[in-house]
């Protein structure tokens, strides 16, 4: 087979354009070039084809009776190129999932099995969005929420995923071995944002264990739990926390949780506003589920 013999691309081009829009200057403008450049690119190739391709008028140019037969085959040709080009470089659309939590439960649950779940959905992108006050999901401020509560929650979908447990927990330098060592030591205190009767306290957790004379109103309280936790950590003193929020601290030795007993506290709840969630929000269900029951494992 013997090789093709075509005009320059760029004649072909500067052509079609120019026959499509029935001007050289138009023809110029989409391809961004001057009217001249257009102009010389069609001369050369009439030059070359040894035809006229155009009358030119004083306001616009005509296709001759021989260009009105190229000009669908190469209007075709590039049409098809286009189209074969964008099927190459297209590239999926990123969907984007976005889940509401407290801060706490945010920075110390979810932050770091974060990178799992792109590992699980590396096309999905998921967005943290870290508040204490609830959001509205039918606003669509986020696609689902981890609350924490007694629920139910009206309007929404919700589904227990943690239990939740609380305990006395410190640095293991402070060395508790009983009870009564929480005397000599400092109480960190969790401020609870919307507290109920049976929000866990120090004063609740002393009636459960029997301990009496401590004075459970002394101590450093925060409003952000998480800023409790690192405090304890640094030894500050002895929070009593969340199991589920300090389970990492606790696997790696940071915080030790010295003696009971656990105040049994609400459960988190994966919370959303559509009965049938879509893909997105049902992946986000199965990943919650299977880090819950991972974690159960450990």
């Amino acid at each position: 087979m013997s090789g093709r013999r075509l005009p320059p691309l760029g004649t072909l081009r500067a052509f079609e354009a120019a026959a499509r829009l029935r001007s050289f200057k138009r023809a110029a403008e989409e391809l961004s070039v001057t009217p001249t450049a257009i102009s010389h690119q069609i001369r050369a190739l009439e030059a070359q084809l040894g035809l006229r391709l155009f009358e030119r008028e004083t306001r616009r140019v005509r296709p001759t009776a021989e260009a009105e037969r190229l000009y669908p085959v190469l209007r075709d040709g590039f049409d098809a190129f286009a189209q074969a080009i964008a099927e190459l470089t297209a590239r999926p659309r990123r969907q984007a999932l976005t889940i509401s939590a407290t801060l706490s439960f945010t920075a110390k649950w979810l932050v770091p099995r974060v990178a799992s779940f792109h590992a699980a959905y590396p096309d999905l992108d998921l967005r943290l969005h870290a508040s204490d006050d609830p959001v509205d999901l039918h606003a669509g401020v986020a696609d689902a929420a981890i609350r924490y509560g007694r629920g139910p929650y009206p309007g929404l979908v919700a589904e227990p995923l943690i239990d939740n447990r609380f305990a006395p927990v410190c640095s293991p330098r402070l060395d508790l071995r009983g009870t009564d060592d929480l005397r000599r030591h400092t109480l960190l205190h969790s401020e609870w944002r919307h507290p109920t009767q049976d929000s866990p306290t120090w004063r609740g957790w002393c009636l459960q264990a029997g301990l009496d004379g401590l004075d459970v109103d002394a101590g450093l309280r925060f409003t952000d739990e998480s800023h409790a936790i690192q405090s304890a950590i640094a030894g500050h003193g002895v929070a009593l926390l969340s199991l589920t929020l300090v389970a990492d601290d606790l696997a790696a030795g940071t915080l030790v949780q010295p003696f009971g007993p656990a105040l049994q506290g609400h459960p988190h709840w994966f919370v959303h506003a559509d009965a049938n969630p879509n893909p997105q929000v049902r992946a986000l269900r199965d990943w919650l589920r299977a880090q819950v029951a991972l974690g159960a494992r450990d």
